[in-house]
Formats: structure tokens, sequence, C-alpha cells
């Protein structure tokens, strides 16, 4: 066995370990790499092959098939905590006011400081929002038209 068959088995099994430690879809697509990279040695490919099959196959996994894997792998997650409220409807508990920093809304029992997704839009106390982002520690809002006093 020649030194570059050595240095992409150990690629390869790296590869698959630090997936296998970390579950996060990482490092997969380095271990496919190196697989075509093992075969290409043991055919006494050109070295210089040998690394350009490696980045390439690598790459077109990770383009290819990352998003499918992301997909299947993340379709039972659930979100929790602070990202469980982008989409969520609150009541204007304070008047919102991006200029003079005030506002507060109640989610879910929860009071928390508010900000307008338009900077020049007042929002009033009793109005319903929808939450649609997350600034830090306070959520961005806008009016449901849908629920409008």
């Amino acid at each position: 066995m020649n030194e570059m068959m050595i240095l992409w088995l150990v690629i390869l099994i790296c590869s698959i370990a630090i997936e296998a430690l970390t579950l996060g879809l990482t490092s997969i697509w380095f271990a496919g790499g190196a697989l075509v990279a093992v075969i290409a040695t043991a055919l006494h490919a050109p070295i210089i092959l040998q690394v350009v099959l490696f980045f390439v196959v690598s790459l077109m996994l990770l383009i290819f098939t990352r998003p499918i894997a992301v997909k299947y792998f993340n379709k039972d997650r659930v979100k929790t905590n602070v990202e469980s409220l982008v989409g969520r409807q609150a009541i204007v508990t304070g008047e919102i006011d991006n200029l003079q920093g005030i506002g507060q809304v109640t989610v879910g029992g929860q009071e928390w400081t508010a900000r307008s997704l338009e900077p020049e839009k007042i929002i009033t106390v009793g109005n319903v929002v929808n939450v649609v982002a997350i600034d830090g520690v306070k959520l961005i809002v806008e009016p449901d038209e849908q629920m409008k006093n």
C-alpha cells in the first residue's frame, strides 16, 4: 500500500468518525471524495488527478445531496424557545414606537420588548401583530391586517 492510499484512507476514516460524533452533516461529503480518491489510487491514477477527484466529488456531493439530506434529517425538528415565536401573533401591551425605542407585546403569556418592522410605524396598545423576526431580545412585529382595531 503506498503513501497516497494510506492518506486517503485516513481522510476517509476521519471524515466518517467526525460525522459519527457530530451527526451534523459536516464531513460525510469528504468521505465520499476520499473514497473516490482511494479507488483512483488503486487504479494508479496520478496524484494530481486523485486530489482533483477528491475535491470535485466532495463539492458535488455537498451541492447536490446536502439540501436533500438536511430536509430529510430535519423534518421532525421542532422549533423551540425563541425561534418558535416567529410567525405567531402577539397583542401590543405598550405602544410600539421605534423612534422613541419603546414597545411591548405579549405572546403566549410572556411579555417581550418589541419593535415595528416599519421604522416610522407606530402601533398602539391593543392591536394584534405578527412576529416576523427576532433581533437580540426584541421581537420585530408588523400589524396583522386581518385583526386591525
